[in-house]
């Protein structure tokens, strides 16, 4: 527990001594957190979690990481507006498969005793019958208490809709919890502070129904230093997976932080001793840029790889150096023939994802925001032909100093 207070991990927890002392402890205690189905990758706003789970298995516990592939179905409330839409069982089995390839990435999953395992809460929760839940389970919930939860209240007290299927969802996240201490002697499970309510039903339940002392704990609520939703940008979600954001784009969003970030991220984001981290959050001017360029590459390198860091930082000496190399860059392909008539430049900015629409295109354009190499584009009908091409078998595409793509021509 000291390692993930000094590193900014922990918010609230039911019993801090508690759970500190079971910690302590030489065996490995097993943990888990839920991750709902609801995308095909996690993004950065749920790193804290995952980075929870990497350092706790780094301490010798053992990981369990909890895909909602029951809960998916019905959706977690908390703290939104409205519903969850719902999904078929072939999305969420799309989704789970892609955000297997996240914790690839960030825990060590096998058969050993501190070896990460993933589990699917639709194992117990689709087995379950609705009469007999009530009755085992469902006795154990005042509805009192339920309302006066802020995850609940909130949405009742704004007048919007709270359908009695969402109201279940904290019944059954509690019963995961359950579940998951007799199946694995489960003693913890942690979240993000929206969980608060689930988390601590599910503490309770344990201690109702089986009499074991376990423990629930949450991570604090992440903004930016100017108070903005972490992982979030105006380009949308920050995706972990390449297939969803690039890994020069991932680059990016880390070495643009703002300088009020630095030293939290780097303790939350990154592998880094404290000790180091200290001696960067301390520089000022170019150093503090030297800093946001060392988190990016830890960041980077935990969700991408060696290899996507090596390329991403050969992109950037092709943007902002002399060797024109661009192929770590976000790509854009299209073949010879595609090219014969043009490719016009506000298509190519929407889908290099730069702009939402033609005509938030155009007015980068006509604002003298884009560029192609080094040269600016004037004029929103500009089209991009096969001869540009001459000179190599990519162009690069920018639209202000921060945001880059490469156009390939293959075949």
């Amino acid at each position: 527990m000291r390692s993930l207070h000094a590193r900014g991990f922990v918010h609230q927890c039911t019993s801090f001594n508690g759970l500190d002392a079971v910690l302590a402890k030489s065996e490995a205690v097993p943990v888990y957190i839920g991750f709902d189905a609801t995308a095909d990758s996690l993004h950065v706003g749920h790193l804290l979690p995952i980075m929870t789970l990497r350092w706790l298995q780094r301490h010798g516990h053992k990981p369990i990481v909890l895909v909602g592939g029951g809960t998916t179905r019905i959706g977690d409330p908390s703290f939104r507006s409205d519903a969850r839409p719902i999904l078929n069982d072939g999305q969420i089995a799309t989704n789970i498969a892609g955000i297997r390839q996240v914790f690839d990435r960030f825990l060590k999953f096998g058969n050993g005793p501190t070896d990460a395992v993933l589990v699917n809460n639709a194992e117990w929760l689709d087995q379950l019958g609705y009469v007999d839940l009530l009755r085992d389970v469902g006795r154990h919930f005042s509805v009192n208490r339920m309302l006066s939860f802020d995850s609940v209240r909130t949405r009742l007290e704004r007048q919007e809709s709270l359908s009695f299927l969402e109201f279940n969802y904290m019944i059954l996240q509690a019963f995961d919890f359950l579940e998951l201490s007799r199946r694995f002697g489960c003693r913890a499970q942690m979240g993000g502070g929206d969980q608060w309510a689930n988390i601590i039903n599910g503490v309770d339940l344990v201690r109702r129904v089986d009499g074991n002392e376990v423990f629930g704990m949450t991570a604090p609520l992440l903004t930016t230093s100017s108070g903005v939703k972490m992982g979030k940008t105006a380009a949308g979600a920050v995706w972990l997976n390449a297939d969803r954001l690039s890994a020069f784009d991932y680059w990016q969003f880390w070495r643009n932080c703002e300088d009020g970030d630095v030293g939290r991220f780097l303790r939350l984001f990154t592998d880094l001793p404290l000790l180091d981290v200290e001696q960067l959050e301390n520089l000022s001017g170019a150093g503090l840029n030297e800093a946001k360029i060392v988190l990016a590459d830890e960041a980077t390198r935990l969700a991408h790889g060696d290899d996507a860091v090596d390329a991403v930082k050969s992109a950037v000496d092709g943007v902002f150096g002399a060797n024109g190399n661009l192929k770590g860059l976000p790509t854009i392909e299209f073949t010879a023939d595609a090219l014969k008539d043009g490719l016009g430049v506000l298509a190519l900015i929407v889908m290099a994802g730069f702009a939402k629409s033609n005509s938030e295109a155009r007015r980068l354009v006509l604002a003298g925001a884009v560029r192609i190499e080094d040269k600016q584009v004037d004029d929103p009908e500009h089209h991009v032909l096969s001869y540009a091409f001459d000179d190599g078998e990519l162009l690069r595409l920018s639209v202000g100093k921060k945001r880059h793509a490469a156009i390939k021509r293959v075949g």
